[in-house]
């Protein structure tokens, strides 16, 4: 095997889910992921402490995104239009190769309870990311808090949505919607 592959990272998730899906994951094993992927177990570790997290890849990368989506809002945004300018900046970035394995990433994450607790805790950091970025504009911190929840559960609703095969609208546009649909729901509380 040559010392450096290109797209190792893309590579290995790839051959996580395919290997997930076709055999189980707990029946899988990080040797026979980077093999599938035509990698070293080496490679593997480093980029992934652990086969779980090859589902999770970048993670931090979508905090970072919300959080200049949120940062680069207009100044008089209020604390959910700003969330929404950090929506649309991360939903922009997924591509349609992420669509297309959206359902088998979503059929394993529910087959087991280890990776269902991950996904909460994903979320969990999403929302992180935008209550510091709302901080960083002088947002009170349980509106923060509350609008950041918000839009972590926006996030999650736009991206079953998004993944669904008869679905034909953007990411982008599935995730204001659902942010409405949120918003909309906090007022039949009163």
């Amino acid at each position: 095997m040559a010392r450096w592959e290109p797209n190792a990272r893309q590579r290995l998730v790839v051959a996580a889910l395919d290997l997930f899906t076709e055999q189980g994951y707990d029946d899988t094993t990080v040797a026979e992921i980077a093999e599938r992927a035509g990698l070293t177990k080496t490679t593997f570790f480093r980029h992934f402490p652990n086969k779980r997290e090859v589902l999770f890849a970048g993670q931090d990368i979508h905090g970072r995104l919300v959080a200049d989506g949120i940062a680069g809002a207009p100044e008089a945004a209020t604390p959910l239009q700003a969330v929404a300018a950090g929506l649309d900046e991360v939903t922009a970035s997924f591509t349609q190769a992420q669509r297309e394995f959206g359902p088998r990433l979503q059929a394993v994450i529910a087959g087991h309870t280890e990776l269902q607790e991950r996904e909460v805790f994903k979320r969990a950091h999403l929302a992180a990311a935008m209550t510091d970025a709302l901080r960083k504009r002088g947002v009170e911190e349980l509106a923060a808090n509350l609008a950041a929840d918000l839009g972590a559960r926006a996030f999650s609703r736009a991206f079953t949505r998004w993944v669904e095969p008869a679905n034909e609208r953007t990411f982008t546009e599935l995730a204001r919607q659902a942010l409405d649909e949120l918003r909309n729901a906090i007022r039949a509380l009163e």
